[in-house]
């Protein structure tokens, strides 16, 4: 395929990610605050538990609602109104005490977040050939790790020198300046005026064989990627949440870390996943280019990343913490690489126009899956003091979720209507 002239999609693709870097740092916040709140505000590890629930029953509902919204408003607009929801409520938090409070705004904020994977996703279907879209989806899912990356330096710098109200205050801003940038650069494909001809006919060279009709939502849930992509998050997702949500606290019980000494192991840990998203999406594109089947690439590209999670559970029993800090690296980078493809599959496997809405259904199943280790971590940290039996169940997640994605779809192909 003749390379075009122009590179409009790649600047969209870099306003994907960057919204993904602003959605992970309001979502992230909380945990790197989570032993500073404890102590100023009194919370018990069951109230912060139920704080990280309510996002994700938020998010749940949220994902499952947003998506068929996007399909039928398209990515600008829905866009435009979710980063402006979340970036509100994430400065709300700074105006709250109890964990009632936090509750509500973290519920605001799931609501708000929630839109963020659909759009970008359905974003790059609409801009990308099926051979970049892997790529594409693990750039905009690095941002996830970037966001991860500058929560751990800048919201204690913010906290020790101005308070955690400036912190919460601060990143919320940040969501109003991109909305900016968004609403004067974007425009669909068909009618933005930056786009070559060339690169516009690169871009639908996959259109023919890609139906536009739209699915209606309820038939999504009788069809098989649907189920393969909705049982996959629900399995993987809470790893995810656990790394963002408890991965401070874990340092900083395992190893005595606190909000001044944390912050390294915590950016190394997300600079390797960066690089497992970007590599992970590399992976499968690259293998596809070398004339490997779309169902072989995304597989191999999948396997790869559920082998390089089993390690992690050797992070709790380890006295070295650079020993912990390279297999909870490995692990992140894996679950990013692992998304990257598990997002290209949706976009294999499901009509352009209904995209969004299985991005929806998926992760709204990701969101029950964290809901449930939301409830589980907190309850097992009050009775047993542990995270081993955590990190076991994660270490096979991703094994498991790709068996049944397999059995549920042996050829991922042409997106069928």
């Amino acid at each position: 395929m003749i390379r075009p002239k122009g590179n409009v999609r790649w600047i969209i693709c870099a306003l994907l990610f960057f919204a993904t870097t602003i959605n992970y740092i309001d979502r992230q916040i909380i945990g790197i605050l989570k032993p500073t709140l404890e102590q100023e505000l009194g919370w018990s590890e069951i109230d912060y538990g139920n704080i990280v629930f309510w996002f994700q029953a938020a998010y749940g509902l949220g994902l499952l609602a947003c998506g068929p919204l996007i399909d039928r408003l398209g990515t600008r607009a829905g866009y435009a109104a979710a980063i402006g929801l979340w970036s509100s409520a994430a400065m709300l938090h700074a105006f709250v005490r109890t964990p009632f409070g936090f509750s509500g705004a973290r519920f605001l904020l799931g609501l708000g977040e929630a839109a963020n994977f659909p759009a970008a996703i359905k974003t790059v279907a609409e801009w990308f050939p099926r051979q970049e879209r892997a790529l594409a989806a693990g750039i905009l899912n690095a941002g996830a790790n970037v966001g991860a990356i500058a929560t751990p330096i800048v919201v204690p710098l913010l906290t020790i020198y101005f308070g955690w109200e400036a912190a919460f205050l601060v990143t919320g801003m940040l969501g109003f300046v991109w909305l900016l940038a968004w609403l004067v650069f974007y425009r669909p494909l068909a009618s933005h005026p930056r786009v070559s001809e060339s690169e516009r006919a690169y871009i639908d060279a996959d259109a023919a064989a890609e139906p536009v009709v739209r699915v209606p939502w309820r038939r999504l849930f009788v069809q098989r990627p649907t189920w393969a992509f909705a049982i996959a998050k629900f399995l993987t997702d809470p790893v995810w949440y656990l790394f963002l949500f408890w991965l401070p606290d874990f340092l900083s019980k395992q190893y005595q870390l606190d909000l001044k000494t944390f912050g390294p192991p915590l950016i190394a840990v997300y600079l390797l996943a960066d690089a497992g998203s970007i590599g992970g999406g590399w992976l499968s594109s690259a293998l596809m280019k070398r004339g490997f089947s779309v169902n072989a690439a995304r597989k191999i590209a999948l396997l790869a990343c559920a082998l390089c999670v089993v390690p992690v559970l050797s992070a709790t029993g380890t006295s070295n913490l650079l020993a912990a800090v390279a297999v909870l690296g490995l692990a992140a980078a894996a679950h990013q690489g692992w998304s990257s493809n598990l997002y290209a599959v949706v976009s294999d496997t499901v009509p352009r126009s209904s995209v969004a809405s299985v991005m929806g259904i998926g992760g709204a199943a990701g969101a029950i899956g964290g809901m449930i280790m939301a409830q589980y971590v907190g309850h097992a940290l009050e009775s047993f003091g542990s995270y081993w039996p955590v990190f076991l169940w994660a270490s096979s997640a991703y094994l498991v979720a790709l068996g049944i994605l397999h059995l549920l779809l042996p050829r991922i192909g042409v997106a069928e209507a």
